[in-house]
């Protein structure tokens, strides 16, 4: 394990990555065109050389570099002496992720959006008004009624 300054675990698509400042990965496909800058936000685990830091808040920019296909994955389905064989093949779509920061940037937002406004505490203080309810619907004749007349 190397030293670098700054690191995060991150989850995006399933999948776990360790990251730090400068790294390259390929993650399964985030909407974004080539060289728009995303913010992955569901960070597992922190730290700053051998130490653990807290997670929350921790936000890892990243620039997309390209949208990208893996390597062709091929199934093969057989059933023996049956005479049944289908063969399919499949490219997982990707995205060419290099990181660029990794910081505490989201704490500060969620502390602006915990506290309320004054004007919405004002409105759900307000009893709200009694809900019409709809005309009763008028019973059917029984059978018997109906042929009688």
């Amino acid at each position: 394990m190397d030293n670098r300054t700054m690191f995060a675990v991150l989850r995006t698509g399933g999948k776990q990555y360790r990251v730090a400042a400068g790294d390259k990965i390929a993650v399964e496909k985030l909407a974004g065109e080539a060289g728009d800058t995303i913010r992955l936000g569901e960070v597992l685990l922190a730290g700053d050389g051998g130490e653990i830091k807290d997670a929350a808040g921790v936000v890892v920019s990243a620039e997309i570099i390209a949208q990208a296909k893996s390597e062709k994955v091929i199934v093969f389905k057989k059933r023996r002496r049956h005479n049944y064989r289908r063969k399919n093949g499949h490219r997982q779509q990707l995205t060419l992720l290099r990181i660029l920061s990794i910081g505490g940037e989201e704490k500060k937002a969620a502390k602006k959006e915990a506290a309320p406004k004054p004007e919405t505490a004002e409105i759900e203080a307000a009893p709200a008004p009694a809900a019409k309810k709809a005309p009763a619907k008028k019973a059917a004749k029984p059978a018997a009624e109906a042929a009688s007349e």
